[in-house]
């Protein structure tokens, strides 16, 4: 063997199973309950610490080529590593140029094949312009060059990506539906939000909170309604990506129940954070799109998650220059850049808030953070398996370690994230991509090299059965209410 990990627990189902798993050639080939007549290049104790199918990032922006002030691939991929990520997905607006057609697409990767750290995908991309220009066969050559899913906004992105109008996104529905390829959707009403910035600036207001009021739960929901219906008139596959509102959670679980082909993610600051105390307290630190909610829209978040409304958490991972884009002198909550770093703090977030407090099982663990995914984007089993024949990508998690998110320590460029100061318990001390070890905590961190990483082209087409585990949303349903009733009383008190 090139790799045996002995002592490892493995998730069979919500059980922790004791084995050996044996590595070779990238792959795995097999697991025993005896090593002693088994030779290996590398053996790794793992001391019955748990080890998961490799984590993904489905959705971040690494801002390279072209950005390179606010991350680049090497330092993007290096903390995606250091929070147990071993594949990320990146998407095709935040570089220069985006990627729209196959050249912009051989522009883009080129200059990042010895950069990366962890593995990766890409999504492609379809814009108003696009359609204006009647560039939708562009969707083509991106296609054959593998790229797992397109994405439009609703909204301005940069300037090399424009929104789309509600007609064009129709046509861009219209376009891509016989190729099955899943279809995102940053989803908030352009108008609405337009609107009421200007009118909230108009009145003065420069309070971080203020952010979340212009871009209130509103303008997602009209958003993913009109996205659902365009579905459902199209047959095309959407996603919403980073929903942020109870609204559109109510709003997919019902689609989902009546068949249409609609998934979403969330993000960890969506589950763990809201716009009162965070944007009061770190103001444009904490100023993402779509803004950060009420804790209402926390807590239903995780019972989504948990229940299979919402498929799987993705960061949004978009960090941005602290001196000029961020805390600029004439800086305010209006004009400074929404995005914030989050590649290396989801797998902890999941861990310690979700699977440590009991929100989600072992099983529904594994599957928010890489089965779902990888069958989603079409990379399944070669990655979100511990299967013979996967890729040997694993994420090793001690769920007893106990620590305080630092943002000056990240690996990212961005030294800044509204996680700051958060304790968590549970973290992944060691990152496996293909049967190296990119990240080992208590061996000098870091310890891959730029240009391991590898591109991996869609597989095949795969869609995620839809299924809604109606207890889970009951029970949560129950102590949401339940919860209310003693915050009343608290204050009545």
């Amino acid at each position: 063997m090139d790799l045996i990990l002995t002592n490892a627990l493995i998730p069979q189902g919500d059980r922790k199973v004791k084995t050996n798993i044996l590595v070779n050639d990238g792959k795995i080939v097999g697991f025993t309950n005896d090593v002693s007549t088994l030779k290996a290049k590398e053996t790794i104790d793992i001391k019955e610490n748990l080890v998961v199918p490799g984590c993904i990032d489905p959705h971040t922006h690494f801002m390279d080529p072209g950005f390179t002030h606010r991350e680049t691939f090497t330092t993007g991929t290096r903390s995606a590593a250091a929070g147990g990520v071993t594949t990320h997905i990146d998407m095709p607006c935040c570089s220069k140029p985006s990627v729209r057609d196959r050249e912009s697409f051989y522009k883009k990767i080129e200059p990042l094949r010895d950069q990366a750290y962890i593995d990766y995908c890409f999504w492609g991309g379809m814009t108003g312009e696009d359609v204006r220009e009647g560039w939708l066969d562009n969707i083509y050559p991106q296609i054959e060059e593998g790229v797992v899913a397109f994405k439009v906004y609703m909204t301005p992105s940069v300037p090399t990506f424009p929104k789309v109008t509600d007609g064009e996104m129709l046509e861009i529905f219209r376009k891509i539906a016989p190729t099955g390829l899943p279809i995102g959707v940053h989803a908030e009403n352009y108008d609405i939000c337009t609107f009421y910035t200007e009118k909230l600036k108009s009145e003065g207001r420069l309070d971080g909170p203020a952010w979340a009021e212009a871009r209130m739960s509103l303008a997602e929901k009209v958003a993913i309604q009109l996205v659902i219906s365009y579905a459902e008139a199209t047959g095309a596959r959407v996603h919403i990506v980073h929903m942020s509102t109870k609204e559109g959670v109510q709003l997919v679980r019902e689609a989902k129940l009546r068949g249409v082909k609609v998934t979403a993610e969330t993000c960890p600051h969506y589950l763990v954070l809201n716009a009162q105390d965070s944007m009061s307290e770190r103001g444009t630190f904490a100023k993402i799109a779509p803004p950060l909610r009420e804790k209402e829209d926390n807590i239903v978040h995780w019972q989504a998650l948990a229940d299979g409304t919402i498929d799987f958490v993705g960061t949004d991972h978009a960090p941005y220059e602290i001196a000029t884009e961020k805390a600029a002198a004439d800086s305010t909550i209006w004009n400074s850049f929404p995005g914030i770093p989050g590649v290396e703090t989801m797998v902890p977030i999941l861990v310690s808030e979700g699977f440590n407090k009991g929100r989600l099982s072992l099983s529904r663990f594994v599957e928010v953070t890489s089965r779902n995914a990888a069958i989603h984007y079409g990379i399944y089993p070669k990655k979100g398996a511990i299967e013979l024949g996967s890729d040997a990508d694993f994420t090793v998690i001690d769920l007893e370690r106990e620590y305080t998110i630092d943002e000056q320590k990240t690996e990212s460029m961005a030294k800044y994230n509204p996680l700051h100061g958060m304790k968590l318990k549970g973290k992944p001390i060691q990152t496996i991509v293909r049967g190296k070890v990119i990240y080992d905590e208590d061996n000098g961190g870091i310890v891959g090299k730029a240009g391991y990483g590898e591109y991996v082209k869609r597989q095949s087409i795969q869609r995620l059965d839809r299924e809604i585990k109606y207890e889970v949303y009951e029970e949560s349903a129950k102590e949401l209410e339940e919860k209310h009733r003693i915050e009343k009383a608290l204050v009545s008190n």
